[in-house]
């Protein structure tokens, strides 16, 4: 029987207050497995990034139980959370989130100096070899591409190794051309390192690469098909 690294059951939030109070994520149960990729799309406000947050155990819900990797996030500590998250979890978010005044070579570095690897510029020299940016080791993300910083961005959510990769629009901020070329990274370094993968996107292309398909509306899961991955 597959593991299952994500375990969703009977989950809700509410964010806001009074009259502003919005449920965002409405009954939500799902469970993806091992080495699975599942891509999720909806319209916006449907509630996939907060899904995506909750899984990475960055929104803590009012209702319903989380699972990631075996370990029940409910009830955790803020400590033992990020402890948690920097070991089992990789997160790529559209927007890069690079730490603007540290080189591609520390910013990949840095995750694995908090988990107390002492190989930390190694391993991160190495993961940037990987993503093919063996050459921009010592660049700033303002002297990198749109595409270079997100495949920085990839190269540190994959550095810790683990079991576990969520992608929030890993695509949305890139030309068609780059795009395509980080989604094939993507892809493919998950798929080596035998890592779930989880992705929330607007492009149909992109979720249709995955083997899963997770459609949501009104904070709901309307369904979580299984497709052939193209």
């Amino acid at each position: 029987m597959a593991e299952t690294v994500i375990d969703l059951n009977g989950v809700s939030l509410t964010l806001g207050d009074g009259a502003a109070r919005v449920e965002v994520l409405n009954d939500v149960s799902l469970n993806v497995d091992a080495g699975e990729m599942a891509g999720v799309v909806g319209p916006s406000g449907s509630g996939k990034t907060t899904l995506l947050m909750v899984v990475a155990g960055l929104e803590r819900v009012d209702r319903g139980e989380v699972t990631i990797a075996g370990e029940r996030l409910n009830g955790l500590s803020e400590d033992r959370l990020a402890v948690f998250r920097g070991r089992s979890i990789g997160i790529v978010f559209q927007s890069f989130h690079l730490i603007p005044n540290m080189t591609a070579l520390e910013n990949v570095a840095v995750p694995l100096e908090l988990a107390g690897r002492r190989d930390a510029f190694a391993e991160a020299r190495a993961e940037l070899n990987a993503v093919g940016l063996g050459g921009r080791l010592s660049h700033y993300p303002g002297q990198l591409s749109g595409g270079e910083q997100q495949r920085v961005a990839i190269a540190r959510a994959l550095a810790p190794k683990p079991r576990l990769v969520i992608a929030d629009e890993p695509t949305g901020n890139l030309d068609q051309a780059t795009g395509a070329q980080i989604a094939d990274l993507l892809f493919a370094t998950a798929r080596e390192r035998a890592a779930t993968l989880m992705l929330v996107t607007h492009d149909p292309a992109l979720a249709a690469r995955c083997g899963r398909v997770i459609a949501m509306r009104s904070g709901r899961v309307e369904n979580a098909l299984e497709r052939a991955p193209a």
